[in-house]
């Protein structure tokens, strides 16, 4: 990096959670997902279990894997809602909606692993060359076309910035080099990543 490189685009740290409440999320999560795939009744929350942080509006991610392999992957850029209330609507969409996979039935659930991504407010990234694939997560925006992709999946596929721009707008449906056009809009966030794994403390 030469001293004349402008400083990288600004954003705002992850969201802050307790052990507690991270651990409060995932099994809310589960549970929503364990009521929708077998069609009970879902969860209820206890509202003395809602401190501040999980009823500050965040938008939230759940992603789900089986035996380590991608099950699906849901959310929303909705800043409105509680924390709590988006993450388990994320978790029942990932479950039963994502147009990649079939829903996930009964007898997956006990081998199915899930993470939650709490996303902090998108901003503008004005010039590609700012983006850091292992801090950032991307979205791209072209006429109809917009996709997004999590901070950690570039470190999970081993991506570099361009290998990551090249994924997001394919899966955007825009050519692989999209991001290089100055109709294309990108926008970088940052989130807070856990997962049911990373909960369990020795």
């Amino acid at each position: 990096m030469t001293a004349s490189r402008r400083p990288a685009v600004a954003l705002a740290p992850p969201p802050e959670l307790s052990a507690a409440d991270r651990s409060r999320l995932l099994a809310w999560a589960r549970s929503a997902i364990v009521a929708a795939v077998t069609s009970a009744a879902p969860p209820e929350v206890d509202p003395a279990e809602l401190g501040d942080d999980l009823r500050a509006p965040h938008a939230a991610f759940v992603t789900l894997r089986e035996e380590g392999e991608l099950r699906g992957c849901i959310g929303s850029l909705d800043f409105g809602q509680p924390l709590w209330r988006s993450v388990l609507d994320a978790a029942v969409s990932a479950a039963l909606d994502d147009p990649r996979f079939r829903p996930v039935e009964a007898t997956e659930l006990p081998r199915i692993r899930l993470s939650i991504s709490v996303l902090q407010p998108p901003v503008e990234l004005p010039d590609p060359a700012d983006f850091e694939p292992m801090t950032h997560g991307i979205i791209v925006e072209r006429d109809w076309h917009r996709a997004l992709l999590l901070p950690k999946v570039a470190g999970e596929f081993g991506w570099g910035a361009r290998e990551t721009l090249d994924a997001v707008c394919h899966k955007a449906g825009l050519p692989a080099d999209a991001w290089r056009d100055r109709r294309t809009r990108l926008k970088v966030f940052s989130a807070l990543e856990f997962d049911e794994v990373a909960t369990v403390e020795p």
